[in-house]
């Protein structure tokens, strides 16, 4: 139902408090998954999670967003105006007073959480229903634009699954929604109940890889030549460290290999999601997909 927000302090209204008493970007992180919802922001993103299939709380957007929106609401709530699902609309400056920053892409939904599988179930389905062949295990990061980052690379680059560690960012938080580009909706994901217990990938047959820096570290070009990545029924987890510190030494030395990028001009480290893309693209041939539109580089 569309619902046109009026009065002089909307702060106060209860049906806005997905919106409202969350402002604080700390609390906001561990609140939202206790609460059952992540928020979508933009008409591209809000479309991708409708796409895929998740359930909206409610929208709020400034109206002039509405028509880009109308179909994909229709789609997911039966009707365009949102049916049951309340759509508040407003000016934008008065959007911006009640979110406490600046919704320059337009629109928000309060989205309900899907529920996550078990780490065995997505590695068994995560292909389209077929096993998973390569997939990406972050580790404890905290930076929410790295994760989105990592699942944008992973989306574009044809990862099969992420699975992150108890501790990692939340890839459904507003900014890694954001910065991933939606694509945290298309890249199946879960989150890991102990780490580093590697159990559940080993018995679905995966060489583990853990990036890092080490006197025993294989170059990653010499990596993906080993027998292991080149044979038909080949698997493979990557396992990315958090920023900084990087993979802790029980992590390294649960995993199968440690690999390393080869760098020049001195530098021995690269930012996580940029290491992600380029492992990504290096290991391509493990479970090799059917090629899809050339890559283009991105703003």
């Amino acid at each position: 139902m569309l619902i046109p927000l009026t009065g002089p302090d909307l702060s106060a209204d209860p049906r806005l408090d997905d919106y409202t008493r969350l402002k604080d970007v700390k609390l906001r992180a561990r609140l939202e998954p206790e609460r059952g919802l992540y928020m979508a922001e933009s008409t591209s993103v809000i479309t991708r999670a409708l796409d895929a299939g998740h359930a909206p709380r409610s929208f709020l957007m400034a109206q002039r967003h509405l028509p880009g929106l109308a179909g994909a609401i229709e789609s997911a709530t039966g009707s365009a105006d949102g049916g049951p699902v309340p759509i508040f609309t407003a000016p934008e400056e008065v959007l911006e007073q009640l979110t406490g920053f600046h919704l320059h892409r337009g629109a928000l939904a309060a989205m309900h959480r899907p529920a996550l599988p078990r780490a065995d179930e997505l590695l068994a389905t995560a292909r389209g229903g077929a096993p998973a062949r390569r997939v990406v295990v972050l580790e404890d990061l905290v930076d929410h634009t790295n994760v989105g980052a990592v699942f944008r690379s992973a989306a574009a680059l044809g990862v099969d699954a992420v699975l992150v560690t108890p501790s990692c960012a939340d890839p459904l938080y507003r900014r890694s929604v954001r910065v991933s580009m939606g694509t945290v909706f298309q890249v199946p994901w879960t989150r890991l109940e102990a780490w580093p217990d590697m159990g559940a990938l080993h018995s679905a047959g995966f060489t583990v890889a853990a990036l890092a820096l080490s006197d025993e570290a294989v170059p990653l070009d010499d990596f993906a030549a080993l027998p292991a990545l080149t044979a038909p029924d080949a698997k493979l987890a990557m396992v990315m460290g958090t920023e900084g510190d990087g993979l802790g030494h029980r992590t390294i030395a649960a995993s199968d290999y440690t690999v390393r990028i080869p760098m020049e001009h001195g530098v021995d480290s690269l930012n996580v999601a940029a290491a992600s893309a380029v492992v990504f693209w290096a290991t391509r041939g493990v479970g090799a997909r059917t090629s899809g539109p050339a890559a283009g580089v991105c703003r």
